[in-house]
């Protein structure tokens, strides 16, 4: 039996939830969860804002524990090993895009919170996940604070890797907050120029503090015009629609503008704007274990950590609350504490 906390309807605070999942696939490890991040997307889930949700629904994707059991077919994982697991636990791992080292990009991929999928989260004692996509942590990563770079942290390290991002590019980080803070600690060690758009001043400051080299302020239109023609690519971190014109006008030829952040209204974009200095809007989702490996590796010979709060799992939905406020610097860390 599987002890966890539960969304049980649309919108619902999260209740205690304990479940049998059966047997263990042959394929799958499962997991003694030691913490477990909270991330926008799981309020998005809980709230059914992608329409996808099923009740009753286990959320957290950002998983750090021990393996507690593994499957028959698993040989790479033992019992004891720390490993993380993000917001996939599944993928077919045979079609040509698995293959390719793509596996995120699956068209079976699963969640690992996905209950509309069959499959319940980390806000648990116990989760489970295919052996591929449970990632080992290397020596210099400190456990305690690694699990929101199994969602936020491969989102904005993947667009470096995916964009062939060199140290000598100037990058603009959109948003600094559970996504926008980590990738400029990412590109600061990657040896980019690094400047951060944010209109909070508290924010500019602890930027400058993580490793940005400038600091522009997304709501001054003169400041926005002046950066024209600036950067190999700009990467948006926010969820609400922006003038997204002035962010194109301020790349470089070949730039990007890459977007992380789930914005659902779409995006006015003028051909011509792309067309001129052959520009491009692009995205991306978190990555595939090898990726995310590699990132973990980064993140052990730079000592980058997520900025985290940490409280007791049981707090979840005060946890929740303070998330959709903002109140929080800049990812909470929830612990698991069933017993």
């Amino acid at each position: 039996m599987i002890r966890a906390w539960a969304a049980k309807e649309q919108g619902g605070a999260l209740e205690r939830y304990d479940y049998d999942p059966g047997p263990l696939p042959a394929d799958e490890v499962e997991i003694a969860v030691e913490t477990c991040g909270l991330c926008h997307s799981d309020v998005s889930l809980i709230d059914n804002e992608w329409f996808v949700s099923q009740y009753p629904l286990v959320p957290g994707h950002e998983v750090i524990g021990r393996v507690s059991e593994v499957g028959a077919h698993v040989t790479h994982l033992k019992i004891g090993d720390r490993v993380g697991v993000g917001w996939y636990a599944h993928s077919c791992l045979t079609c040509h895009t698995c293959m390719s080292g793509d596996h995120n990009m699956c068209s079976d991929a699963k969640g690992v919170a996905a209950a509309h999928q069959g499959r319940f989260g980390g806000f648990a004692d116990k989760v489970r996940s295919q052996a591929a996509w449970a990632v080992k942590l290397p020596e210099g990563v400190d456990a305690a604070k690694a699990g929101p770079l199994f969602c936020g942290g491969i989102t904005v390290f993947n667009p470096i890797v995916q964009n062939n991002i060199k140290p000598t590019d100037k990058v603009g980080v959109i948003g600094i907050g559970g996504l926008g803070h980590m990738a400029v600690k990412f590109l600061r060690a990657w040896g980019c120029e690094v400047t951060a758009f944010t209109s909070t001043e508290a924010k500019a400051e602890e930027a400058r503090a993580m490793g940005a080299h400038r600091i522009v302020n997304s709501r001054d239109e003169a400041a926005l015009k002046a950066e024209r023609g600036r950067y190999d690519m700009v990467l948006s971190t926010v969820n609400v629609p922006l003038k997204w014109s002035r962010y194109i006008a301020a790349l470089a030829p070949r730039g990007k503008l890459h977007m992380v952040g789930a914005v659902m209204d779409p995006m006015p974009v003028a051909a011509g704007m792309l067309m001129d200095n052959q520009r491009s809007v692009t995205g991306s989702s978190v990555g595939a274990p090898a990726t995310i490996a590699t990132m973990l590796d980064f993140c052990a010979r730079h000592d980058i950590t997520p900025q985290t709060e940490h409280l007791p799992m049981s707090k979840i939905n005060e946890a929740i609350a303070r998330l959709k406020k903002g109140d929080v610097r800049y990812r909470f860390v929830l612990e698991a504490d069933f017993d």
